[in-house]
């Protein structure tokens, strides 16, 4: 499973993973893929740091990634705020709301002293910046932005220290506008992956992704999660696969909480919507009270990006703390299907890399006339 861009960046498998969690990270690196890191739910620069030193030495030598939030649009009326001020825009009328989804499923408080634990402060320019001060002090080997390209002063400077830069692209149009703002690898994520997606599947915006900005290398994404379905990502002209919800429910995730685990592994394909409820863009997540509450056309709806993630913070804290069932979710993907076990990440990559074997070696015996 190797290709251009993996000979590229010293990888054994075109395999590049997107994860919240730095054992995740280190565990593919360590088993021939490239880890990338997902850097917004890091309330601050310093805990960031704390968790790239510990990536510096736990990948084996190998090269990871590191993926940062920089919207290219914000909600009007925000553009240059700081957290304090943005909050301040949010309307009364969205908390009420708010209180009402928690008051109708009996949600405790926070215990005492305790804060929200997850904000999308990392989706606001200015903490996202400090993200990238940091990065730039480690060996990171790519730098990928979720929500188009990153600003032309952030493309210049990570080309300086030696980043490869991606971005993420849901249409040609959008692949287009990432490749002239000088993107070096586009990752095609189709309408089934977990997280923000666009509304074009897959097997229909990869191919169409490959021809709009060709020869930049191409990384298939969304709805991926077998050794035949990362052969079919390549069989369409890219260079790799980018996987993200795969890696949730494995060991070295260590999710918080043991309910949100058990759902994600009693899940089917069919169980997951695309919401604006988490942070004010659609994204693809379970499907659950909360979804329905903000999906509703007799509430108030959900805000622009980033009112709504922080908006949301200290609600989604208290849900997940006290395991909320009805109302418990996270981003995730259409292969949660395919999600039914808790296992080793070494041991998911050998699955991969085995069923990818057979399946180009069936074709190849097709190609070739032999049975």
């Amino acid at each position: 499973m190797r290709t251009e861009l993996s000979t590229r960046l010293g990888i054994e498998y075109a395999l590049f993973g997107f994860t919240p969690f730095p054992a995740v990270a280190a565990a593919l690196c360590r088993a021939g893929g490239f880890g990338v890191l997902g850097a917004v739910r890091y309330r601050d620069a310093g805990e960031l740091a704390r968790d790239l030193d510990w990536l510096d030495r736990n990948t084996g030598g190998a090269p990871y990634g590191l993926d940062v939030v920089m919207p290219a649009r914000r909600a009007p009326g925000t553009e240059g705020l700081g957290e304090d001020d943005v909050e301040a825009v949010i309307p009364a009328s969205h908390r009420r709301y708010v209180d009402e989804i928690l008051a109708a499923h009996d949600v405790p408080a926070l215990p005492g002293g305790q804060r929200a634990g997850w904000r999308v402060t990392g989706w606001l320019e200015d903490v996202a910046r400090a993200q990238l001060d940091v990065a730039f002090d480690h060996p990171v080997a790519l730098l990928a932005n979720a929500l188009g390209p990153p600003p032309a002063d952030v493309v210049t400077r990570a080309h300086a220290h030696g980043m490869l830069v991606a971005a993420l692209a849901g249409s040609a149009r959008h692949a287009r506008r990432h490749a002239e703002a000088g993107v070096d690898v586009v990752v095609a994520q189709g309408y089934e992956a977990g997280g923000h997606t666009g509304e074009i599947a897959t097997m229909v915006l990869t191919p169409e992704v490959v021809r709009a900005v060709d020869p930049l290398p191409v990384l298939a994404a969304g709805g991926i999660g077998s050794g035949e379905q990362i052969a079919a990502g390549l069989a369409l002209g890219a260079q790799g696969v980018w996987l993200g919800s795969l890696w949730l429910t494995t060991e070295e995730a260590a999710l918080s909480s043991p309910a949100l685990t058990a759902k994600l592994l009693a899940a089917g394909s069919g169980d997951t919507v695309r919401s604006r409820a988490l942070t004010g863009k659609p994204a693809r997540q379970l499907r659950t009270a909360w979804t329905d509450a903000w999906d509703d056309p007799a509430g108030p709806g959900p805000l622009p990006m980033p009112l709504q993630g922080l908006l949301v913070a200290e609600a989604l804290t208290r849900i997940q703390h006290h395991e909320v069932l009805p109302l418990l979710g996270t981003p995730v993907g259409q292969i949660v299907g395919r999600m039914d076990a808790v296992r080793p990440v070494r041991a998911v990559v050998d699955e991969l890399t085995r069923d990818f074997e057979r399946a180009v070696a069936r074709l190849g015996r097709i190609a070739g006339g032999t049975t």
